[in-house]
């Protein structure tokens, strides 16, 4: 893969968020000798607490206390950030009290509609009261099984006002799937949707709503939104429309510890119960909105969606827009209805201005549209992709296909940070392929198996130095067993996440980075590392190929690719075309990425996230059964694979 230059900053990059900070810090640690992003990243990680004190001055974060000192203890496990102040999540999201537009709720299940930042605050405040009359206290949990609608967002800013711990799952988890998440959290209050609509057809909830509450002993309220025409649950429940329809009441915001517990997140689940992941309210509010503002630019009015469940980490980052004082725009319903379309007409109705999605989505468009003929997308400055490794044929359908100026920030972390170990920057220029650099305050090195750092080879990402969106804890993990199998087992100096990358230089040392999948997935033939996405960035360029799959399966002493198709309508696995994808392979990878076994398949895992569940079909090649597929988007996809 070449690196191929596909984007410089304009002149307006003088403007961005990322060279106000950098011209800041100049000014503020002039012994630092910071002249540009590399010497601006390089400080904010071998001085971490520097860094991290002075963005939370600079940001104008509310907060009681003392900032100093920035860290208490030493080492990844045992460093505390911030242990003097007390603050609150919600209080700074809520930071306008005007006319400006906070939330744009576009929705297959109702009509558009906006709400003000004044609207939101008052909804927020309507809420809280009544979570304090059911009885929430401080570190009881909220819950919600809840589209992405402007009432999710209502309720997890009620929650966190009073200091209740927001945990939420889409509605099209299945009833275990949502059992195995919020069962083991225990929550005092449920918040869900009677139906919803989905690609043109109403889905009914209610059945599912009965087996939930059923299955989960310590919901004492359930809060029903009538999202759709449909009669009434019958089981004991209030109504959103009897809650929220009150007198304004306005919300009061607890303050709380930096590190109290705003959110738990869950692990995907394909090898076994979810993991319950604890993030901090302080953690998540520095590092969301530093990645927000300074890495993808958003300043205040500007539009900002990303295509996500609230399922999913991204929707959390997705709200902390709101402490920029920008528009978010929530989108609820199939991206390709009634076209594929759908999206690209979204930018342009309502002026957006950074569109989040996943890869899956630009590879659908690249086969199918050129927006910028169809489009005007004037508004339209940043495109930021993650779930999985945007392939370098996406890059060049962008730039080529839908805008040249735009600022391409592929992005990669994870659940387990809420948050991003490398993304965009806007004063950095793209290269074909890569992610444009490493985080500021994130100290990620690729290293080998005796953790040795290296640069333009593949390895383990680690991060060496604290950070503050690190997980607060697992739930029900007293001990913290759980977490530190999670990522400390093979050294507890290091945060070993489990992505196999590689550090390019094409960006300096602080970046490019390419990702090339899960490095417990990685496949090593003959002891030599491929990363799975090396394979899927070439097999899925061919014609016959609409989607694949990869596993590495133990084999005569060895390992032996096993590569799984999903072909288009009309073609077929003939002896041809494996000839031609095992060409391909050796021609633009090498004779190792060549498959020793090709197979059609019916469909393709993926976890609602959008990720592909290599692991679990891994396992059923090797006999072994796997242990949930109720995370799968398509619970029947594994069906096909056990056939063989």
């Amino acid at each position: 893969m070449s690196n191929e230059l596909l984007w410089n900053p304009s002149t307006s990059a003088a403007d961005s968020e990322m060279a106000k900070y950098l011209r800041h810090a100049q000014q503020i640690f002039p012994e630092a000798n910071i002249c540009d992003y590399d010497s601006l990243y390089h400080w904010s990680i071998e001085h971490y607490a520097d860094f991290w004190s002075d963005w939370l001055e600079y940001s104008h974060f509310k907060y009681e206390g003392q900032a100093t000192p920035a860290i208490k203890g030493n080492g990844l496990r045992s460093t505390e950030f911030f242990p003097g102040i007390r603050l609150n999540f919600a209080e700074n999201l809520l930071c306008l009290n005007d006319d400006t537009i906070a939330i744009t709720n576009v929705s297959e299940s109702r009509h558009t509609s906006d709400m003000s930042f004044a609207e939101l605050r008052q909804q927020v405040g309507i809420i809280q009261a009544h979570l304090n009359e059911s009885g929430i206290q401080i570190g009881d949990r909220v819950a919600a099984v809840i589209p992405n609608i402007s009432e999710a967002v209502v309720a997890a800013l009620a929650s966190s006002a009073s200091g209740a711990i927001w945990s939420s799952c889409s509605p099209d988890f299945g009833i275990q799937g949502v059992v195995d998440r919020l069962g083991q959290i225990e929550p005092k209050i449920l918040i869900t949707v009677n139906g919803y609509t989905h690609n043109g057809k109403i889905i009914d909830s209610r059945s599912k709503i009965k087996a939930i509450v059923a299955a989960i002993p310590s919901i004492e309220t359930l809060v029903v939104i009538e999202l759709v025409d449909l009669p009434s649950l019958d089981i004991p429940h209030v109504t959103w429309a009897s809650w929220s329809d009150c007198q304004p009441t306005p919300p009061t915001f607890k303050q709380l510890p930096f590190n109290h517990p705003l959110y738990i997140m869950y692990s995907s689940g394909t090898t076994g119960k979810p993991k319950c992941i604890v993030h901090g309210a302080g953690g998540t509010l520095l590092q969301q909105v530093k990645e927000l503002s300074l890495h993808c630019d958003v300043k205040a009015g500007d539009n900002v969606t990303y295509i996500t469940t609230c399922g999913w980490m991204m929707w959390n980052w997705l709200i902390a827009t709101l402490a920029l004082g920008c528009r978010i725009t929530l989108f609820d319903g199939f991206p390709a209805q009634p076209t594929i379309s759908r999206l690209w007409d979204l930018i342009d109705e309502l002026k957006i201005t950074h569109f989040g999605t996943s890869p899956r989505f630009l590879a659908a468009c690249r086969r199918r549209l050129t927006p910028r003929k169809s489009h005007e997308l004037s508004s339209l400055r940043v495109i930021m992709s993650t779930g999985s490794p945007l392939l370098p044929e996406d890059f060049d359908w962008v730039y080529q296909s839908v805008k040249a100026d735009l600022q391409l920030s592929s992005i990669s972390g994870g659940t387990d940070i809420i948050s991003c170990f490398m993304l965009g920057n806007p004063v950095l220029p793209v290269y074909r392929g890569e992610i444009q650099c490493l985080g500021l305050g994130m100290d990620v090195q690729a290293v080998d198996s005796a953790f040795i750092p290296l640069n333009k080879e593949k390895g383990e990402l680690v991060c060496k130095t604290p950070f503050p969106s690190m997980p607060v804890r697992f739930w029900n993990d007293e001990d913290d067993q759980k977490y530190t199998d999670a990522y400390f087992t093979r050294r507890e100096d290091r945060w070993c996440h489990g992505d196999l990358i590689e550090l390019t230089g094409t960006q300096g040392r602080c970046g490019g980075v390419i990702v090339y999948g899960r490095s417990d997935a990685t496949l090593n033939p003959g002891g030599i590392r491929i990363g799975t996405a090396e394979i899927y960035r070439v097999v899925e360029q061919l014609s016959a190929v609409e989607d694949s799959l990869v596993i590495g399966q133990p084999w005569r002493n060895d390992i032996r690719i096993v590569l799984y198709v999903k072909l288009r309508a009309g073609r077929h696995l003939t002896d041809e075309l494996q000839q031609e994808i095992r060409v391909s392979l050796a021609e633009r990878a090498s004779a190792r990425h060549v498959p020793g076994l090709i197979i059609e398949v019916e469909k393709i895992p993926y976890t609602r996230s959008g990720k592909k569940v290599e692991l679990a079909v891994r396992d059923i090649a090797m006999g072994i059964e796997p242990s949930n597929r109720k995370v799968l988007q398509d619970p029947s996809a594994f069906d096909c694979f056990k056939k063989l």
